[in-house]
């Protein structure tokens, strides 16, 4: 008996008091120290940098990185597991006039460069091109030979098909704050390979948002040195309580580590800018084009707010700073937030940029994998989601359509349906108006149209595009690497399936002459009729019988969408001089749930089997009270592995 408990005993120093271990985590002086000691002096390294996770090396011989056959960089990304970037010495600099001279003259004609802006404080080039391979150039021989031969070290951005002013907005907002941006990433730095140590070794979650129910998607992740937050959104769909339990933090925003946000919709990353109105000055991590979009949709969330006479909780201003506090990471690019924490981006398959989140955490203690929303079945937009990861002990798990009912007809059948409806709806001169969500669900029903005019299927159809679906489309085109291989290929070979001269890019000031005219079918955010172009076209149109309104997607409870949809015939609006009046609803009403961007009950289950390896735990999230409490009682049956709903507010011990 004294043996086995002698066993069981934590260790003792030579008092027989308990002692505890101490976990160190790298800090910027050994990082520096080892990055010194692995390089030769011919490389000529003038400073060693620190942007946020990333190292970079400053060099008056370029040559020694990128004519040689020695990969220093390879080798010491290797042996610190960290992102090496290799920039010239401020010193080589040419003047940009004369550099931008030698660019223009080292990049083929055919490459379709449209923006070449110099970037001092990162000693960078943003060039701007339709095709980006040729300003790398085989091998890289090209951007190899910009730096080499001007100093300035090239950053190559996709130029979107269609044109996007929105996007060159972000691009330059991102330029003309260089400096600040680079002052920030520093001190990002800072915190992550800061001195830190812990005696402990557990890890926390806590519901903050989106736990037995949908919308406003927030969470705490914790331990003895870090605190991460993951998504931070809003519910459109609840006028009452939209925002996430923030005010059940017990420390100030100030002492966030980082924000991490899973892809753009609003019910993920909704309420971030506000975090950045009330103190919060940290990063935010995401994908380049998640970043875009949620921009995007933030800044229309604010004018349709302050357009309603509503006071939003933050403003344009908010969401500017909150851009200069972005770090984008690639799909499956692990990057350190936190001396204890890393994640990872992996395809999920719901909108573009979306990722399932895996974390490292407590130097190994523990791997979590945050699905996000995902999808685990075919879409037209998406390459199959990521089912591997190096470890999971807990995954954290969608269950929007987690009912046991809960199962979508196949695509081909919604396919048919949705024709049909627009055949039977045109046949009778009547108008089709299809509300999307502007990112998601907005170019997957373009795709499936489109698709329907290339067969002759509507060879006659007028199709218009209002609303954010325009400028989000515009965005898809940028990152044509984050969609299907086949629709990639179609936008590189200038054949995009979103600039097709099928659709027609509308404003508010044509809708009257689109309906007048007849023959119409109008893709219109929002996707849950809670405002814009969709909802303007819908007070139009209801009271024709003529007419037909098809959703595609989700709706949300309390949405004027989930009403229609279960049958309500009268709504008030409000006419020309603000008097209430009562709407007869008459046109036809229709709803295709194969188009989710969301895995269905079957598509979720399959998910769990083939996720790999098994995850030990699973917290279920993002559902219905009464379907996510059942569907983790059905996930322990099924599966053999614990599973638990738990509630907003519930914090819970992973280790």
């Amino acid at each position: 008996m004294k043996k086995m408990i002698k066993k069981n005993l934590a260790p003792v120093d030579e008092n027989g008091q308990p002692v505890l271990i101490v976990k160190k985590f790298q800090t910027i002086e050994e990082l520096e120290k080892k990055v010194w000691e692995s390089l030769p002096k011919t490389c000529q390294v003038t400073n060693v940098d620190f942007e946020g996770p990333e190292i970079i090396l400053y060099t008056k011989n370029p040559k020694a990185f990128f004519a040689g056959t020695d990969n220093y960089v390879a080798k010491i990304a290797f042996e610190l597991k960290k992102k090496i970037s290799v920039r010239a010495d401020k010193s080589l600099l040419q003047d940009p006039s004369t550099a931008k001279k030698q660019i223009e003259g080292l990049i083929p004609t055919d490459a379709g460069v449209k923006n070449i802006t110099f970037v001092e404080p990162f000693c960078q080039v943003v060039i701007e091109a339709d095709k980006p391979g040729l300003v790398i150039g085989k091998g890289g021989e090209t951007s190899k030979a910009i730096i080499m031969q001007t100093g300035w070290t090239p950053k190559i951005l996709r130029a979107p098909s269609s044109d996007s002013e929105f996007l060159q907005g972000i691009r330059y907002h991102l330029s003309k704050h260089a400096a600040e941006r680079k002052k920030l990433l520093q001190d990002v730095s800072k915190k992550i390979y800061r001195v830190a140590s812990s005696k402990h070794d557990w890890v926390r979650l806590t519901g903050l948002g989106a736990f037995r129910e949908i919308g406003r998607s927030c969470m705490l992740v914790d331990t003895p040195i870090s605190k991460v937050m993951m998504d931070c959104g809003i519910n459109p769909a609840n006028k009452e309580d939209p925002y996430p339990y923030l005010d059940a933090l017990n420390f100030p925003l100030s002492e966030l580590d980082a924000l991490v946000i899973s892809h753009a919709h609003m019910d993920h990353q909704g309420f971030a800018p506000y975090l950045y109105r009330m103190g919060y000055a940290g990063p935010l991590y995401c994908t380049e084009p998640t970043r875009d979009i949620m921009a995007l949709l933030q800044f229309d969330y604010v004018d349709v707010a302050l357009k309603q006479g509503v006071e939003p909780p933050y403003t344009e201003k908010d969401v500017k700073e909150l851009l200069k506090h972005v770090i984008v990471r690639d799909y499956r690019e692990t990057t350190d937030i936190t001396p204890d924490m890393r994640i990872t981006f992996h395809n999920a398959s719901h909108i573009l940029g979306s990722a399932s989140v895996h974390m490292h955490l407590g130097d190994g203690a523990h791997n979590l994998v945050y699905s996000g929303d995902m999808k685990y079945g075919f879409t037209r937009l998406f390459d199959p989601m990521d089912l591997h990861y190096p470890r999971v002990e807990t995954l954290i798990l969608e269950s929007t359509y987690g009912g046991e009912h809960d199962i979508q007809p196949a695509r081909e059948h919604e396919d048919r349906k949705l024709l049909q409806i627009i055949i039977e709806t045109l046949e009778k001169k009547g108008n089709v108006l299809i509300p999307v969500f502007a990112v998601g669900r907005g170019q997957e029903v373009t795709l499936v149209i489109e698709d329907f005019y290339r067969q002759g299927l509507l060879p006659t159809a007028k199709v218009y595009v209002d609303g954010l679906t325009r400028e989000a489309s515009a965005i898809h085109t940028a990152y044509p690497e984050y969609l299907r291989q086949n629709i990639q290929r179609r936008i590189l070979s200038n054949d995009s399936p979103f600039t097709s001269p099928l659709f027609h890019m509308v404003t508010a000031k044509d809708r009257d002459q689109i309906l007048a005219d007849g023959n119409a079918i109008i893709l219109a955010s929002s996707g849950m009729l809670n405002g814009g172009a969709s909802l303007a076209y819908f007070y139009k149109m209801a009271d024709d019988p003529k007419n037909a309104l098809v959703f595609t997607g989700y709706q949300g409870e309390g949405s004027l969408g989930r009403k229609l949809q279960a049958g309500i015939k009268k709504i008030p609006i409000a006419d020309e001089k603000g008097r209430t009046k009562e709407l007869d609803i008459q046109m036809r009403v229709e709803s295709l749930e194969g188009y989710s961007g969301h895995s269905d009950r079957m598509q979720l289950e399959n998910y769990i089997r083939n996720i790999n390896p098994k995850p030990k735990r699973i917290v279920v999230d993002h559902g219905n009270r009464i379907k996510t409490v059942a569907f983790a009682k059905f996930i322990t049956q099924k599966f053999g592995v614990s599973s638990m709903a738990i509630r907003n507010l519930d914090t819970l011990r992973l280790r």
